[in-house]
């Protein structure tokens, strides 16, 4: 089943594209903005991540970490970082175990979904965005999310 707003975040243990363990429970009263996107190198995706890479101090600005999750592997995310000069972390979800945990769909029941979460501080999803053909997209929903989240603060 899906997560949706006011859900507990799953904690995220995976490695990124540099084999450090990323740990969602070490980022104590951060938010996050985490992003599924389908595969590294792709059009919609590269889009989406140069998105977020083009707002990563605005987002930071705004009090979030960024990570991004796919089920490609960390060689695969390494190239793709470096390629685009991606600042964030790209995580390696090769057995889908963590996008199975937030209950990301499948579009069509074939391909990985583009969805993205905004967690808050303490662990509670407070805004998903689910859209495959619009990557850019994903970083104007998380951006508006996080202004609101910080005039309540």
């Amino acid at each position: 089943m899906a997560l949706g707003v006011g859900d507990s975040a799953p904690t995220i243990q995976l490695e990124d594209q540099n084999g450090v363990l990323r740990d969602s429970s070490a980022l104590k009263g951060c938010c996050l903005v985490l992003f599924f996107y389908p595969k590294d190198e792709t059009p919609g995706c590269t889009a989406e991540a140069c998105g977020f890479r083009d707002n990563y101090s605005e987002l930071q600005a705004q009090g979030a970490e960024v990570w991004g999750v796919s089920g490609d592997d960390i060689v695969s995310h390494r190239r793709f970082a470096e390629r685009h000069q991606l600042p964030f972390p790209l995580l390696s979800d090769r057995d889908q175990s963590l996008r199975r945990a937030f209950g990301v769909p499948k579009t069509l029941g074939l391909l990985p979904s583009r969805v993205t979460y905004v967690i808050d501080g303490s662990g509670t999803i407070r805004h998903v965005f689910n859209n495959l053909l619009d990557g850019p997209a994903h970083v104007k929903e998380a951006l508006r999310i996080l202004q609101g989240l910080q005039g309540k603060a």
